[in-house]
This record gives structure tokens, C-alpha cells and sequence, in this order.
């Protein structure tokens, strides 16, 4: 008798790959039109597959906790002449033609394969197993229950995966690609992540996901030098920047505000970080009300904090509720860089370090030599626009150029 084959059918729009379930039929077991005989997990809800028509089962070819992608035959009914009639000449290609147009990834499929055929010098086969899967995707961007099951049990996210090059439709990281190369990094040194390396790492992710943009400019070091030979305690430019932020944001409070659903929150109190390293990554304590603390109590302050730190003794409390930081990367020897607000602050200024620079005098018409370090401000673009986060650096640098007015 003719036979017609079970498809794994499109289970959504966004839906690239399903994992069996379980197997309801055996070989032989008649089966009615329409009737769910397989049952399939996606990374959204448990989903039946079902006959194309009545008849008896062939075979089953699906195999249960596999994973196979839209499209792929999953069995074989044996059908009466006048079902398989309506049936004959479909491939699987053909079921494909009858994915909606705007499906993305079936208009690259042979553009992926020509390119494959450039890279290889050989003819490159353009998968038959289905499509709705971007066949120009990269890395981890369709992952199935299966892989996430294996991710969850092993504490992994979709970053970890960044660099295994998939080997399934539209370059999915299947699971052999992810067993592989657990095997592999098997041999290679490793050790525990420390628990602020941990803390750093899941911060980063959680800031990573909002829209963050950066301003930067120059600013002249000199008058901020010369001043601090004149302080007490002699407070550093870290210092400098903290006092500086936090007075331009007491005169706009508003340019830090955080984004809560549809509504912006305003701090009560100017609170700055200042990112610390310590043993095993970065922790930034927060300095409370800092525009309305010295810079000679900034000092002091910072040097307990400094000490806390290298003792690992910062509390949770004292790492959170700030608006801002200040993270001086010139301490380095670093010119320039973008730093990352914490996920429950809303920028951070970034300060480089001092170089002996030309800059033009207009009074003495000529080039004079000047300490001139870059300086930059990430912010959450929610938030804050560019023309907003402009003012708010440009005012910093004011500020910072005249030291006595801080």
C-alpha cells in the first residue's frame, strides 16, 4: 500500500524545533484522520502530532527525547489509493513551500549554501529536514527544550554558549554540539568561579539587557592636580569624579532617574558608587548623600572602604540603592572605555588616564602642554537621551576644571 508520511508541522511562529514527547501508536495500529499519535515538547508548550490521514501506521521513525526541526518526517501511514493520491509527488520541500513567505530564513537557504560551496570548494546540499529556522543564524539563537534542560542542569545561559559553532538547521547549537564541547573544555584547566566573580558576571548579564549608550569627551587634569596638592588627605581624581557627579546631579536629579514600567523614579538621596577591585573581580560600595559630603570626608571614607574591600567585608547593603557610580580605569593605565552601570543604577562616568597633551591657548596663540585625560558616561538610554547625557558630562567637566568650586 501507498504511505504517507508524518510531518512535524509548524507548531508557531517562532517555533524552530520540537523534542518527542512520547510515541501514542505502534506499527500496525489503525489510526484515524487528524488523530495526535505523537506528542512534542517546544521551548513553549506540550503540542500533539498529528495523522494526514486515516490508514494504518507503517512506521515510526521519531525517537522519543530527540529533537527534530519543522518539517522533518517523523513517521509513515499506510493510506487507501485515493488518500495517498492527494499526497503523492509532496516532499518534504514541498511541505516547506507551504510555510507563510514571510518566514525568515527560507529566503537565505541557498545563499547560506552558495557560500558554503565558496568556503568548501564543494557542493554544498541544501537541507530538505524543514525550515522556519533562519538559515543565516549564529550560535545559540534556537535552542531546544532539550539543550535548555541541559543548560538549566549544568547552570549555563545562552552567553555560555556564544562560542559553539551549531551544527543543526540554520547553525542551532544541537545537543551533541553542546555534549561535544562539554568533552572538549573536559581537558583544559578550570576552577571555580568565585563567589564575587559569580556576583559580577550575573550583574553584568542583568545590565546588559537594557538599551545602554555612552558620551565622552576630554577634560584637563591640571587644575584638579594642583588643587589636590593643596587638600588634605590628598583625595585622588576618583574622589574628585564622585563630588563632581554627585553635584551635577543635585542640580538635575532628574537626568538619573530609573525606569520602573512607565514611570520614572527619582532618588532622595544623591548616592555614587565607586567601583573597587578586589580579590576576584569588582564591587562598588555606595557613598550616601555624596553632594553633600567633603571631599576631605570623601577621603576618609574611601580609605575605610578601600580596606573593607581587600578584607571582603563590604555588606550587601552597603553595595546597593545608588543612582550612579564613578569607575576610574586611568588607575590602569587605561586611556579609554565604556563601563557598565550596575542593573539598579542608571549611569556610571568613566574616568582615563592623564597624558601630556597640546592644547591651543587662544591667549598666548600657541600650543601649550596640558594633563588631559578622556572621560566617558554609559547610561541606561530608557532613561536618558544622548542631548541630556551630553549636558550632564559637559557639566562634570566644568565642575572638574574648577576643583575650588567642589
Amino acid at each position: 500500500m501507498p504511505q504517507v508520511p508524518i510531518i512535524m508541522p509548524q507548531l508557531g511562529e517562532s517555533i524552530a524545533e520540537a523534542t518527542i514527547v512520547s510515541i501514542k501508536v505502534q506499527p500496525g495500529d489503525e489510526v484515524a484522520a487528524d488523530q495526535e499519535v505523537i506528542e512534542v515538547e517546544t521551548n513553549k508548550a506540550v503540542m500533539g502530532v498529528t495523522t494526514p490521514c486515516a490508514g494504518a501506521v507503517a512506521r515510526i521513525d521519531a525517537q522519543v527525547k530527540e529533537t527534530y526541526p519543522i518539517g522533518a518526517v517523523l513517521g509513515y501511514i499506510e493510506a487507501s489509493e485515493k488518500d495517498a493520491a492527494r499526497f503523492t509527488n509532496q516532499t518534504v520541500a514541498d511541505v516547506r513551500k507551504e510555510v507563510p513567505k514571510e518566514i525568515p530564513g527560507r529566503a537565505d537557504e541557498e545563499k547560506v549554501a552558495a557560500r558554503k560551496t565558496a568556503d568548501n570548494g564543494a557542493k554544498a546540499k541544501v537541507s530538505t529536514d524543514g525550515l522556519p529556522v533562519p538559515a543565516a543564524a549564529k550560535g545559540a539563537g534556537f535552542l531546544s527544550p532539550r539543550v535548555r534542560a541541559r543548560m538549566a542542569e549544568l547552570q549555563l545561559t545562552v552567553a555560555d554558549l556564544a562560542g559553539i559553532a551549531g551544527t543543526g538547521s540554520g547553525n542551532r547549537v544541537t545537543i551533541k554540539d553542546l555534549e561535544n564541547y562539554l568533552r572538549q573544555i573536559e581537558s583544559q584547566m578550570m576552577s571555580d568561579a568565585s563567589a564575587i566573580r559569580s556576583g559580577v558576571a550575573d550583574a553584568m548579564r542583568r545590565s546588559w539587557s537594557r538599551p545602554l549608550a555612552t558620551v565622552g569627551s576630554s577634560v584637563n587634569l591640571d587644575p584638579l592636580l594642583n588643587d589636590r596638592k593643596r587638600r588634605e588627605g590628598k583625595p585622588g581624581p576618583a574622589l574628585y569624579a564622585v563630588r563632581a557627579l554627585a553635584l551635577a546631579l543635585a542640580e538635575n536629579p532628574g537626568a538619573a532617574a530609573k525606569l520602573i514600567g512607565s514611570r520614572l523614579l527619582q532618588g532622595n538621596s544623591i548616592d555614587i558608587g565607586l567601583a573597587i577591585e578586589a580579590d576576584g573581580g569588582i564591587i562598588v560600595p555606595i557613598i550616601r548623600g555624596a553632594d553633600k559630603t567633603s571631599l576631605a570626608e570623601l577621603v576618609g571614607r574611601y580609605k575605610e572602604l578601600v580596606n573593607l574591600g581587600r578584607e571582603r567585608r563590604i555588606s550587601p547593603d552597603m553595595q546597593t540603592g545608588g543612582m550612579a557610580a564613578v569607575s576610574n580605569f586611568g588607575v590602569f593605565g587605561v586611556e579609554w572605555g565604556t563601563p557598565i552601570p550596575l542593573p539598579d543604577q542608571t549611569m556610571i562616568l568613566g574616568l582615563g588616564v592623564g597624558k601630556k597633551m597640546p592644547r591651543w591657548d587662544e591667549a598666548k596663540a600657541e600650543f601649550v602642554p596640558v594633563t588631559e585625560a578622556q572621560i566617558t558616561l554609559s547610561f541606561d538610554h530608557r532613561s536618558l537621551d544622548g542631548g541630556g547625557a551630553g549636558r550632564l558630562l559637559k557639566r562634570v567637566i566644568e565642575l572638574l576644571e574648577d576643583p575650588a568650586s567642589l
